[in-house]
């Protein structure tokens, strides 16, 4: 056995049944052992992006962590932007690195670069470490994995040099048990209910991590309809259970100017596994916090404790009812030209029972939230650190954690265009995944900066925002990665598209032009 065979062996003992993957020269023996040792299925991404993102979606659906295999530091490089989205995520993943041979290493080679210092840059937090030699792999990777389940999710970096992999080992290493969260104190529960019972309306239990689940959210909703409160969460929770007889749960507005005014009635909030909200950007003469000065912060449960069984726990407490479902009506199916209104009552009208919806739609989706909340029971994953590139990918994690569930994934087109080689794995996995990208053929959300920084905007300006010149053809990008395409302009035809390609094996993309 080498020491690539014992961290394979280790990583099937501990769980792990897939490995994204885009590897080089330097990882050559961990992908012979993949191919001798049963139990890992490979899946292949063209960029490391799309490994990332891919590898985020999966965990995040699978509720445990994933496993990713790039090549060296500039592997690494290609793949941070859907990291950083997967540690604002608090993903739970084992990401493991080729490195040079030690003794090639000190001869500075065109490939070499400081891996760990990548690694600790996009994730303060993460766990990063370099295997010494091949025997010390499998116990590494153990320890990698068992960092990577404890709450809070974290990312792992398990960086192996080629001769760790080729060089001989003593064997595969058992899995480690990991720390369970912490227990909220009856002490802290009770402060809690006393201040959501008066604070009634005028307070709020802020969602975060696990607490967006369905227990989460069902026992939260016990609690709201004992105490009055709101129910809220970020501008971009990582995944959300919503429809059904779940209740709602409001989400932040994206811009500074709305959700301040979402939040200002607020006098109290308890958080519950979540920060404190802050404003994506600094804007001139507006507070980086959401909360005003005024409104009164607590924590139910910090980000390493259980915020589920505190929740429980609360609700039982107050002798809570059963939560009450969403009031609204799922929305009929819309006609006419797709605009964002359209497009988002279109998709909440048609999406399945038991779908995964991965949203980067970002400002053709703005009000979709609202528009599903009565929808049959769905996941909902958001793009939650902001780098743009994560639906399509994610779209494909997800589908391979719940192969038995429909995935719908609103993809701007902008954004698309960074990791659409994610579109080929689909293919090639043959996964149920329907993709409908928004044309309105430019960074929207750029134009709308633009507008509201009250500088003129010229011709130079717009050459930054607009996909006009030429015009992207993402019915032929599709087809040319193998995916089956169509183009609609109208909410009757997408309503229709969308219904005969989740009902279709195989992946599908709609490009919706959107006025």
């Amino acid at each position: 056995m080498n020491g690539a065979e014992s961290l394979v062996q280790t990583a099937v003992r501990a769980g792990y049944d897939i490995c994204f993957a885009n590897p080089g020269t330097t990882e050559m023996p961990l992908v012979a052992a993949i191919d001798s040792v049963p139990g890992l299925r490979p899946v292949l991404g063209l960029f490391e992006g799309a490994c990332t993102g891919a590898a985020d979606g999966y965990a995040r659906i699978a509720g445990r962590p994933a496993l990713v295999l790039l090549h060296l530091a500039p592997g690494l490089a290609n793949g941070l932007a859907n990291l950083h989205n997967a540690r604002r995520a608090r993903t739970s993943m084992v990401v493991v690195i080729g490195e040079h041979a030690s003794w090639h290493l000190p001869h500075d080679p065109p490939l070499a670069g400081d891996i760990e210092g990548l690694a600790r840059a996009i994730s303060p937090t993460a766990w990063v470490t370099t295997c010494s030699d091949a025997k010390t792999v499998a116990r590494d990777f153990a320890a990698a994995d068992r960092a990577a389940r404890e709450q809070p999710g974290r990312l792992c970096f398990l960086i192996v040099p080629a001769d760790a992999q080729w060089d001989a080992a003593d064997a595969a290493a058992e899995p480690l048990e990991s720390t369970a969260p912490s227990t909220v104190s009856d002490a802290v529960r009770d402060r809690a209910a006393r201040t959501l019972r008066d604070g009634g309306a005028s307070a709020a239990l802020w969602l975060g991590g696990a607490t967006l689940g369905e227990r989460g959210v069902l026992a939260a909703g016990r609690i709201a309809a004992a105490t009055g409160c709101r129910l809220l969460t970020g501008s971009f929770p990582a995944c959300s259970a919503r429809g059904g007889a779940l209740p709602t749960v409001e989400r932040l507005p994206y811009f500074p100017e709305p959700a301040a005014s979402c939040v200002e009635s607020l006098e109290r909030v308890v958080l519950v596994e979540a920060e404190e909200p802050v404003t994506f950007f600094g804007y001139p003469k507006v507070p980086s916090q959401v909360l005003g000065e005024g409104c009164a912060r607590e924590a139910l449960a910090g980000l390493d404790e259980d915020g589920v069984g505190a929740l429980e726990a609360l609700a039982d407490a107050l002798d809570a009812p059963p939560a009450a479902p969403a009031g609204t009506a799922r929305p009929e199916s819309p006609s006419g030209r797709l605009d964002p209104v359209t497009f988002s009552r279109a998709v909440a009208s048609v999406q399945p029972e038991g779908a995964i919806v991965v949203d980067e739609a970002l400002t053709s989706s703005t009000g979709y939230w609202e528009a599903a909340a009565a929808a049959p029971r769905y996941d909902h994953l958001c793009i939650t650190g902001g780098a743009i590139g994560m639906g399509i990918p994610a779209a494909l994690g997800a589908a391979l954690a719940a192969p038995e569930r429909p995935v719908l994934s609103l993809q701007a087109d902008g954004s698309g265009l960074y990791t659409l080689q994610g579109l080929w794995s689909q293919a090639r996995e043959g996964l149920n995944v329907t993709t409908v990208v928004c044309s309105n053929r430019s960074y929207r959300i750029l134009e709308v900066e633009l507008s509201r920084s009250g500088e003129s905007v010229g011709e130079s300006a717009r050459a930054f925002t607009e996909l006009r010149r030429p015009p992207i053809d993402w019915c032929a990008l599709a087809r040319g990665f193998g995916v089956p395409s169509e183009r609609v302009d109208r909410a009757e035809a997408l309503c229709e598209s969308i219904r005969r390609a989740v009902a279709e094996e195989g992946p599908h993309l709609i490009e919706a032009e959107i006025v």
